[in-house]
């Protein structure tokens, strides 16, 4: 090899090794720029949350995007940042943690720089329900009240002495855990109890075969208890659908009257039985049981099935809760757009610590009176789906010892029918001819 091959080779090498150098030095350079930008990513050389104002927009914006609530903090607990809805949790406060538990975690965050991430139970004052002189009330499907609230908590160090503090309320969450093992340790409970009275009177009967009285006494109790068993499982079934948003609805234009007049005759025999009188009435006006021209026309339009089961519903159990000699009021009225059947009841009424909890499955005020009544305790549950398959509210006003008022709430059809009709009609002309011809077929309906 000649000397000046020698030469080119170590130059080509030299060259190679500075250009190495330099390529190594940028990139090192381009890394140690982003560690002190926070590790922000970025986009020709500029942050992609911006700079100034806009970054700071941004920053907030994010924040308020987050699902869980937010703050910064130090380690003695004091709030460099908090989004706004972290005080309502009651754990934040006067720009400091005023929760021991957090300050623990906290504490330990800042001591090994682990994450933590905790689920609390946290005590708040108990939410109010409407209150007046004349009771309480709640509506369905606002969750029951207590004074528990269960706090998903998680303390990450972000560095300079600094922690991010995350919150969610699950507190919902827990509540439906806690109904679906109730609900079904009440199903096995609901269903062993028939099913084991039928099997020991069975063996009665099998042993007192030689007794024809005890045979017809015995045979009684087991076709009760078959008759319980029976109507627990339709029920389930009932429900089931009614928690199907597929089940198969056929709604159409109804008479309210001609709803309230089904439910109270569907409940005549056992209102008789107890002496209980049912009252149908107008706004202040009582109508007759049976229908008559002049009555007014209050129209909804729902599922025919749903929603006299509903409101069926209501009757019987205004009459299992009332005492003899007594009330039952099924009243129906028109206010702003929507109609209200009213159940009103003379009753035992419902306490404080029970209001919140009435449309659970299962659920019963009075587990005894309802062995004596024959209560599944899934009356109202399945009344509450029916009434909002039907696009309504249900909601109930007590005042223990004194009665109750169910009252459910839907849309007026008339109103409604209004609006299907002007949206699909090409002029005003062929729009009340769409409402002539409804009021006609309505008259087919009630």
């Amino acid at each position: 090899m000649q000397w000046w091959q020698i030469l080119l080779m170590i130059a080509a090498v030299a060259a190679a090794a500075l250009a190495a150098y330099w390529a190594g030095k940028e990139r090192g350079e381009r890394i140690a720029g982003e560690e002190h930008d926070g590790g922000r990513k970025t986009v020709g050389g500029e942050s992609l949350l911006g700079s100034g104002e806009s970054k700071r927009s941004v920053e907030e914006a994010f924040m308020r995007a987050l699902p869980q609530a937010v703050a910064l903090t130090d380690g003695n607990g004091a709030i460099r940042y908090a989004r706004d809805d972290i005080e309502q949790y009651g754990c934040v406060a006067s720009g400091h943690i005023r929760n021991d538990d957090m300050l623990d975690m906290l504490a330990q965050v800042e001591h090994d720089g682990v994450s933590r991430e905790r689920e609390l139970e946290v005590t708040r004052p108990a939410a109010d329900l409407e209150r007046g002189s004349s009771g309480r009330g709640v509506r369905a499907g606002q969750a029951a009240p207590s004074r528990e609230r269960y706090l998903s908590v998680r303390v990450s160090g972000i560095g300079d002495g600094l922690f991010a503090l995350f919150i969610t309320d699950v507190s919902e969450r827990r509540h439906f855990e806690e109904m679906r093992r109730e609900f079904m340790t009440n199903v096995a409970h609901e269903l062993k109890t028939p099913a084991g009275a039928i099997s020991l009177l069975a063996e009665t009967i099998s042993d007192a075969s030689d007794d024809p009285d005890a045979v017809r006494y015995f045979s009684g109790r087991v076709s009760k208890e078959s008759a319980r068993l029976t109507e627990l499982v339709q029920k389930l079934i009932d429900l089931q659908k009614m928690q199907d948003a597929g089940h198969g609805l056929q709604p159409k234009r109804l008479s309210a009257l001609a709803v309230a007049r089904a439910a109270i005759d569907a409940n005549r025999v056992q209102a008789d039985r107890r002496h209980i009188d049912l009252v149908l009435a107008y706004g202040g006006t009582q109508l007759g049981l049976e229908p008559a021209g002049d009555d007014p026309d209050v129209w909804i339009e729902c599922d025919e099935n749903a929603i006299v089961t509903a409101v069926k519903n209501l009757v019987e159990n205004a009459i299992h809760y009332s005492p003899e000699h007594t009330t039952v009021r099924v009243v129906v009225s028109e206010d702003a757009g929507n109609v209200h059947i009213r159940v009103i009841d003379q009753g035992i009424g419902i306490p404080e610590a029970s209001i919140g909890h009435i449309f659970e499955r299962f659920y019963r005020v009075d587990p005894a009176r309802s062995r004596q009544t024959g209560g599944t305790g899934l009356g109202l549950a399945i009344t509450k789906h029916c009434v909002e398959d039907c696009g309504g509210t249900i909601s109930v006003w007590s005042h223990e010892s004194e009665g109750s008022t169910f009252t459910i709430e839907l849309p007026c059809a008339g109103d409604a029918g209004s609006v299907a009709n002007a949206s699909s009609a090409n002029d005003a002309d062929s729009t009340n001819d769409a409402d002539n011809t409804g009021d006609a077929a309505t008259g087919q309906t009630a």
